[in-house]
């Protein structure tokens, strides 16, 4: 049930996302310039990067235990908490790659369990019309939260020595967890985690029931708006001649003006178009940007284009994600957090296999081809999408028609 407690302003609610986009900011910038800084080649680098992305569709598996036994409160910060613990160990290990991608995978994987329980709570504790307004701070979170570690993350390690720096990247990645205590938190499912798995199962397949939630999905599981070069973008500053600060300072402010900006716009659009299209046409054009950058000049200021429009898309991009997940929620669901992880799964999916074909465009072709790869990829799953969707909205329409009877369609016509 919904807390009768006043809640506090939803931009303060969102910004507890913040500990997601701080552990991506160390996972998928901070940690690959510091290995391109220790000379680890880009192919190895977007390998682990990769491997670093996996938890964020199998995580799922775990979905189930946020919704029992404790409150989701409890989960968030406890994941919170693990997820600071490893982006310390990650920033420690560049040096030793085996350490190194465990260390990610935890941090990354924790982080989206912080969040997935935080989702599920704070979608049970606002009304519908909330959502949308919610989903948009909390991608600002998440997204700007990135551009600020990159920044802050990279001088702490150029200033300090490495333990201190680490530690303090750990705290920041914990730090959002304080906002917890001015929310209002339902209390826990005493059932036990074993029933909330079966009964997750049952959802799923109820889920997988429903034709146009199987559409949504596939729509999720394809390349259509991944934007996955943000994550690869801290090992690539040698390619456009940038020096390490500039890329920090670049990726710092290319993640946290567009993830303010992208984020904004994503309510005022949402209000004049489907979310499912909106996603598809954001991510033709993120591509076409994509494209663009080829025919540029290679210099720090096109890398500084780059980091501002790539993160500018994957905002966008993220808050439609976010908005479609909340619409499938609704209000009162008591495995919001199962529901809210299992989803957000599904998006995450085609992010791994297109970090992987970048990294192997770029071994055979360079930046050149990691670039064309990357936008072909994104514009022709696209496109295909596209069809699909409009071919199954036209069928849906046509089945809706002839379900109507001529009384029926003759009595819906008088004012």
């Amino acid at each position: 049930m919904r807390s009768t407690r006043r809640l506090p302003p939803l931009w303060l609610m969102g910004l507890c996302n913040a500990t997601l986009g701080f552990s991506n900011g160390v996972a998928f910038f901070l940690v690959p310039q510091l290995m391109a800084a220790a000379h680890v080649p880009v192919p190895k680098i977007a390998v682990i990067t990769a491997i670093a992305t996996t938890p964020n569709f199998w995580f799922v598996l775990f979905g189930p235990i946020l919704d029992v036994r404790f409150s989701r409160r409890c989960y968030a910060t406890l994941f919170a908490g693990l997820s600071g613990i490893a982006a310390t160990v990650a920033v420690l290990s560049v040096h030793h790659l085996v350490v190194l991608p465990v260390a990610l995978v935890v941090c990354n994987a924790s982080a989206m369990l912080s969040s997935s329980a935080l989702g599920g709570w704070l979608s049970n504790i606002t009304r519908g019309e909330e959502k949308n307004p919610l989903s948009k701070w909390m991608n600002i979170a998440a997204i700007s939260g990135t551009g600020l570690i990159v920044a802050v993350g990279a001088e702490l390690v150029r200033r300090l020595p490495v333990t201190p720096a680490a530690l303090l990247v750990g705290e920041v990645v914990f730090l959002p967890t304080s906002i917890f205590l001015f929310l209002p938190a339902p209390g826990p499912d005493r059932r036990l985690a074993g029933e909330s798995f079966v009964q997750f199962s049952r959802e799923v397949l109820a889920l997988l029931g429903r034709r146009e939630v199987v559409i949504v999905l596939l729509l999720f599981l394809s390349p259509c708006s991944t934007f996955v070069l943000p994550n690869l973008l801290g090992g690539l500053g040698a390619e456009f001649h940038a020096s390490a600060r500039a890329v920090s300072l670049a990726g710092g402010a290319g993640a946290f003006l567009p993830g303010l900006l992208g984020c904004s716009i994503f309510p005022i659009i949402a209000r004049r178009l489907r979310l499912r299209f909106f996603y598809m046409g954001n991510g033709i054009l993120g591509c076409l940007f994509t494209l663009s950058l080829i025919i540029l000049e290679h210099t720090t200021t096109t890398f500084a284009l780059a980091a501002f429009g790539e993160y500018l898309f994957q905002a966008i991009a993220f808050s439609v994600q976010i908005g479609i997940v909340f619409e499938a929620i609704g209000p009162d669901n008591p495995l919001a957090a199962t529901t809210f992880s299992f989803l957000t799964a599904a998006t995450n999916v085609p992010v791994t296999l297109v970090t992987l074909a970048d990294g192997h465009a770029y071994s055979r072709a360079g930046i050149t081809g990691m670039l064309f790869t990357d936008a072909m990829i994104g514009i022709i799953t696209c496109l295909m999408a596209g069809l699909l969707l409009a071919r199954f909205d036209s069928r849906a329409a046509r089945a809706t028609m002839t379900s109507v009877s001529p009384m029926e369609a003759s009595l819906e016509e008088i004012p």
